[in-house]
């Protein structure tokens, strides 16, 4: 079965008021959309797993640890990860852990959650 790991930043901990994000986002609007990207995943016949870290030091062991638990075809990482420019460090980060923990895997980049699985196929048929 094709496995997917969509790896985004944790919604409670994203300043909204940074003026480089898109208007009218909140914390409940990415989590429907996550929820709705994960739908859309299962709905392809693949198993679906989300790694929502925090921008700090336990955010990175969250996402070796799920890296390490399971081989996964593709990693989608979400737009919010590498959209804000003050994110970029954050962004680099995980694409390095990606490429460390998981060197087998495709990277693919979504540009909202709800396109998660769209990302991920992409890749998946290139693989």
């Amino acid at each position: 079965m094709t496995k997917i790991l969509f790896v985004g930043q944790k919604p409670e901990t994203v300043d909204f008021s940074d003026p480089s994000l898109p208007p009218g986002f909140d914390a409940e609007k990415i989590n429907a959309g996550i929820a709705l990207g994960v739908k859309k995943i299962e709905e392809r016949g693949w198993q679906g797993d989300t790694c929502m870290i925090t921008p700090d030091a336990a955010g990175s062991a969250m996402l070796e640890k799920a890296l390490a638990g399971a081989d996964y075809d593709c990693v989608v990482i979400g737009g919010g990860m590498r959209l804000p420019p003050k994110g970029l460090a954050l962004f680099e980060t995980v694409v390095n852990i990606i490429h460390k923990s998981a060197p087998n895997a495709t990277i693919a980049f979504n540009t909202r959650p709800e396109d998660t699985a769209d990302a991920a196929a992409r890749q998946v048929k290139a693989a």
